[in-house]
């Protein structure tokens, strides 16, 4: 039987509590808690390290999501602002008086392109927001621009970027324009640091609003920052990534290492990232719809 962590049974018991009324958008510390649920990918991974890494994967069983997922279905974004829900469980001040509820994935841009509620505002040169298809099954979150990126204004370009896109294409067989890539926070923090609390509070709903607005069926976590903010958890990720996660509204969840991290951990890691993309290709042919 699987076991909810005590963080999780505490979060559930503040929220099932009725909700005082609130006049303001507040913003949730967790977009949704998930429960972890260990898949394997195929009967065995061979690995074979050369001057180009390759991951032979066996023909793998595919077992349906649902057979996978043994948990009680949790609320998910737009539930949870529905009714002051979010207001109730929120730990972080309110954003602004934007009601970015309603806004389509443009507006949003536009809003965030002028947003100033954290000190990242001041050192950046462009706002990344983020890029794709906006109805994509497949989503992907990073942790935050680099100097490449804060330059460009796109998410995971230079050496990062054809990393994933070689990723993308050889283990998923989509292009990046098939996809949709966003980051933890749309500035780039000074000298590549991790982003401070403040800083993800004022980013958080933006990128609450873009899962709501793109839904998709897949989302995968780009590196150990953005799986920690994105599964609310304290836990590395070499302990997490190799599982799939029963998300929000039937999202599965799959964490992998930062594209960059892959650049300097060699062929071992790699392959690890090989094989949780293929975790990502079966979670997208298990929850696509009759």
């Amino acid at each position: 039987m699987l076991e909810t962590p005590p963080a999780i049974l505490a979060d559930r018991a503040a929220c099932n509590a009725d909700p005082p009324a609130h006049s303001h958008i507040a913003v949730p510390v967790a977009l949704a808690p998930a429960v972890a649920v260990p898949v394997a990918v195929a009967p065995a991974v061979a690995v074979a390290v050369a001057p180009a890494v390759a991951v032979a994967v066996a023909p793998a069983v595919a077992v349906p999501v649902a057979a996978v997922c043994h948990v009680r279905p949790r609320p998910g974004l737009a539930s949870l602002r529905a009714g002051g829900v979010a207001a109730r469980c929120a730990r972080y001040r309110p954003v602004s008086d934007v009601d970015l509820g309603s806004l389509d994935l443009a507006e949003l841009a536009g809003v965030a392109a002028g947003c100033t509620l954290c000190p990242l505002s001041d050192g950046r040169l462009n706002v990344v927001f983020g890029t794709g298809d906006p109805n994509a099954d497949l989503m992907f979150v990073g942790e935050g621009p680099g100097a490449e990126e804060d330059k460009q204004g796109l998410p995971f370009v230079g050496r990062s970027g054809k990393l994933l896109d070689e990723l993308l294409a050889q283990e998923i067989g989509l292009q990046r324009s098939a996809v949709y890539i966003a980051n933890v926070v749309k500035c780039r923090p000074p000298e590549n640091r991790d982003p401070q609390p403040e800083e993800i509070a004022a980013c958080r709903p933006y990128l609450q609003r873009q899962v709501e607005l793109v839904a998709p069926r897949v989302l995968v976590t780009l590196g150990n920052f953005a799986m920690k903010v994105m599964l609310d958890t304290k836990e590395g990720i070499t302990r997490v990534r190799g599982r799939r996660y029963a998300w929000a509204d039937g999202v599965v969840l799959v964490p992998t290492y930062h594209p960059a991290a892959l650049l300097r951990g060699g062929g071992e890691r790699i392959a690890e990232a090989r094989a949780d993309f293929v975790r990502a290709r079966l979670s997208l042919m298990e929850t696509r719809p009759s």
